[in-house]
């Protein structure tokens, strides 16, 4: 593990929050947890059973338009013959039709269950039964979730196809707009058990088959048009089947949810680790992130593992920001001084260059003579301990405003804004002053300081320079003159 500084542990720290806030934002993963169902999938309840109008009923029967409704009440008298909990007929009745009555007396027994559309939830005939609004939700081009309960016109909310028959069957669910994963069970007909409508009219069934269960009765021909919905394989499943596996969803222990908090601090954890681990880390804590969510789905919970997985990202992100910021400030950072150096110089002179008219740029140039001998004469180490003293003593003499650099072998720059010419001079004065006193062991070294404050008639930085480089070698031609004298 790389070593933890004060700064690894404050972007570790950063990169907490801001996965945490993640969590928050993303707190559901439906298409993972799509992926999990169609790859776990779990048997259906074996109380639920599908009668389908399939292709024999129609070739008996005719169109489904054209039907006689008394052949529904004959099924659903056989269904209550054999002791069946609750029958849902996934047909809708909106039109008058014959045999009407009699499907209503039938309807209006205890435990059946009538379809109905969200922009006519109480049915579309005016019959004492009990209805659910038959809806599916429709996601990315397939059906992978549904509701306990739909918003039609207004504002009030009424139960589902499928939660009316959970709640028959004993088990019923709070009524919600809340997404339901919509559990996928296959594709085996054993799976879910199918009988034909037809056998069912005619009572060619076992009851036992039927006893104690709940009953679906639906579409399941093949050529009949908006009978099929894609689901979460994107293949054609009659929308009887679904609602059987709505229903099925309900049965079941319902997925339970992991905590906004527990998942917040997962994520922070993730995120954190992925800084304080470095490197690439963090791409294998994303896995472990996304690989939490199989087993706590078989578990019963809903783990946002794709969220998690971002977190870590989002820490291995900060680790390379971090990096690159590094690399920069390395890159224009003097190793021996810790002071900038000309690159660093050139990115703080830029940006103030366009307002010097109302903001005049000041630049004094430090020259330390006879640096060379102290080198010559008590080796590199000297000289490098002369320099740490000297870009500490201009650290100590600055004010706020000031920025000192590093600008040759045996050259400092200080850079002021914004200044008039005679605080330039003053200020020039003074480190003059403060460095007047710098030797090594018997070798004084002879500072000289230039000076130049920007116009407006300069045209770019390097003419700044070059003015306090002209200024700087007059003043240690006049300094050398009187050492001499």
């Amino acid at each position: 593990m790389p070593r933890v500084d004060g700064r690894t542990r404050l972007t570790a720290a950063a990169a907490a929050l801001l996965a945490a806030s993640l969590s928050l934002a993303l707190p559901e993963n439906f298409r993972l947890w799509d992926v999990l169902n169609r790859n776990l999938a779990a048997a259906p309840d074996p109380r639920v059973v599908i009668v389908g109008i399939d292709d024999l009923s129609l070739q008996d029967y005719g169109r489904l338009s054209t039907w006689d409704r008394s052949l529904y009440a004959r099924a659903l008298g056989t269904l209550r013959q054999a002791g069946v909990r609750a029958v849902g007929v996934d047909v809708l009745f909106d039109s008058p039709a014959a045999g009407d009555d009699a499907l209503a007396a039938a309807a209006s027994q205890t435990g059946v269950v009538l379809a109905s559309s969200p922009g006519l939830p109480q049915g579309g005939r005016p019959w004492k039964t009990t209805y659910g609004v038959s809806t599916l939700n429709i996601e990315g081009g397939s059906v992978s979730s549904f509701q306990t309960a739909y918003r039609a016109a207004g504002t009030q909310l009424w139960p589902s196809f499928s939660a009316q028959l959970a709640r028959l069957a004993g088990v019923p669910r709070p009524l919600g707009e809340e997404r339901q994963i919509l559990r996928y069970v296959g594709k085996s007909s054993s799976n879910l058990p199918t009988y034909s409508f037809r056998d069912v009219v005619r009572g060619n069934v076992r009851f036992s088959d039927f006893q104690n269960k709940v009953v679906l009765i639906g579409l399941t021909a093949s050529g009949e048009a908006g009978n099929t919905f894609p689901d979460s394989r994107l293949s054609p499943v009659p929308g009887v089947s679904l609602q059987a596996r709505a229903v099925s969803s309900l049965l079941a222990e319902p997925f339970r949810g992991v905590s906004a908090w527990l998942t917040a601090l997962i994520c922070a954890a993730l995120a954190a680790a992925a800084v304080l681990l470095g490197g690439f880390w963090g791409f294998g804590l994303a896995m472990v992130g996304l690989s939490l969510s199989a087993p706590l789905y078989l578990a019963g919970l809903l783990f946002p593992g794709v969220t998690a997985s971002l977190a870590a990202i989002v820490g291995t992100v900060f680790v390379a920001l971090e990096r690159a910021l590094t690399l920069r400030r390395l890159g224009s950072l003097d190793p021996l001084t810790g002071l900038g150096n000309r690159l660093a110089f050139t990115r703080a002179v830029e940006p103030r260059w366009a307002g010097r008219a109302g903001r005049p740029l000041g630049l004094l140039l430090v020259d330390l003579g006879d640096f060379r001998r102290v080198n010559e004469v008590y080796g590199r180490a000297a000289g490098d301990e002369v320099l740490r003293e000297v870009a500490g003593r201009l650290r100590t003499g600055r004010t706020r405003r000031d920025l000192v650099f590093r600008w040759g072998a045996d050259e400092f720059a200080v850079l002021v804004e914004p200044i008039s010419q005679d605080d330039l001079a003053r200020l020039a004065a003074e480190l003059q002053t403060l460095l007047s006193d710098l030797k090594y062991r018997d070798i004084a070294l002879r500072v000289t300081v230039g000076q130049a404050v920007s116009t407006p008639q300069m045209q770019t930085p390097g003419e700044l320079v070059e003015q306090a480089s002209r200024e700087r070698y007059r003043n240690k031609y006049r300094l050398e003159t009187v050492w001499k004298a």
